[in-house]
């Protein structure tokens, strides 16, 4: 979840009066200013946006200052992270609900506002999506129209989709034109251990490192399913916010009425429902009986993860690394063709790789791993 801006750390409080000079410097241009924050899964970007927005919007609602009377939104391209949103927006007396808004309608409602901030701004399409009303060729050029400032954050790890493709190449070419300044976050402030954050990296590109034994964070590898989901409830009556999730590598399909199952070798258990309630997936009891996946967990901060790799990762012996067999992934609408012919086999290996980076990441003091692939699962439990 996201800490009040008294919880911030130095860094980020030197971050956050560094975006608030910018705001404040270049809120009347005519073309719009950016300001890019930019940092690895749990570094503590979207806790940071949310401090800034809501130190914007108590000025905002508030008589005199720079900043007082603008127009502010807050736009996020993730479901369960707008929802995320909302809840804060709701113990908060300067934040309205109708300030957090998804990418395609503030678009399409052509509606100008002052400052936009922009969480996961790697989720922006980045290609027409006539099915989700959006036609233009890229959300961001869209967005950079309609505002004086635009504070955006971004993870080029953290791409899980085709039509959502971004590179650095892609982003420089967006902004060219744009006053822009930049700020990198660093240093691991969800998962309580700096050695297995480092090891989910090593993964996450492929390479196997040895296990390390942290005293403050478990890290753990299980032979079978069933064990692994034990441990989560365990850990979810001990310390609450413990899920079980896994990378989209089992058919399901969205609106049934049937749920489709995950099965992770004597474990059988249905994947996350689509959640209509206002309140994030995860922090809801009944949902410790499903699995999670990137549309459910992705923003949300667990204490425990336990983390199913499914059949698209496996393990090649000769290299002793990871490999990704794409066709094996079953979110067949991450891959959907795009018209620039942006979808060669790596950029789909690269999303898969990014799925398992968001997913390695989301629990605070622990994360569990089963491979459903023997192979795989031999070579960590060697570990």
């Amino acid at each position: 979840m996201l800490p009040e801006a008294a919880q911030l750390t130095a860094s980020q409080r030197q971050i956050q009066r560094q975006v608030l000079a910018f705001i404040t410097a270049h809120r009347r241009d005519g073309k719009a200013a950016v300001f890019a924050l930019e940092g690895d899964a749990g570094t503590g970007k979207s806790a940071l946006l949310s401090a800034v927005f809501s130190a914007v919007q108590k000025q905002a609602r508030s008589t005199g200052g720079a900043l007082a009377g603008t127009t502010n939104r807050l736009l996020v391209n993730h479901n369960e992270m707008l929802k995320i949103y909302w809840e804060v927006a709701s113990q908060a007396q300067w934040l309205r609900k109708a300030d957090f808004q998804k990418p395609t309608p503030f678009i399409n409602a052509r509606r100008k506002a002052d400052i936009v901030f922009i969480d996961e701004a790697q989720l922006l399409l980045s290609q027409p999506d006539p099915f989700n009303r959006f036609r233009q060729n890229n959300q961001l050029t869209e967005i950079l129209k309609l505002a004086h400032v635009v504070v955006l954050v971004l993870d080029l790890h953290q791409v899980t989709k085709l039509k959502s493709l971004w590179t650095s190449a892609m982003i420089k070419h967006t902004l060219a034109g744009h006053v822009v300044e930049r700020a990198t976050m660093t240093g691991q402030l969800r998962m309580q251990s700096p050695a297995a954050a480092a090891w989910v990296d090593a993964f996450a590109s492929g390479q196997l490192l040895p296990l390390p034994h942290p005293v403050n964070y478990q890290l753990r590898v299980f032979e079978d399913g069933v064990p692994l989901y034990d441990w989560i409830k365990q850990m979810d009556r001990q310390h609450g916010l413990a899920r079980v999730l896994a990378t989209a590598d089992f058919p399901f399909r969205v609106y049934t009425k049937e749920p489709w199952y995950v099965q992770a070798g004597k474990l059988r258990l249905p994947w996350d429902r689509v959640n209509f309630t206002d309140r994030p997936w995860a922090s809801q009891p009944q949902t410790l009986n499903e699995v999670g996946s990137i549309y459910t967990i992705q923003g949300f901060d667990l204490n425990y993860a336990g983390v199913i790799l499914g059949p698209s990762v496996d393990y090649d012996a000769k290299t002793d690394r990871i490999t990704i067999d794409p066709a094996r992934f079953e979110d067949q609408t991450a891959f959907r063709r795009r018209p620039d012919g942006t979808d060669s086999a790596a950029d789909r290996t690269a999303i898969i790789f990014d799925v398992i980076n968001i997913l390695l990441k989301r629990g605070r003091m622990g994360l569990g791993l089963y491979a459903v692939n023997q192979a795989l699962r031999q070579r960590l439990l060697a570990l």
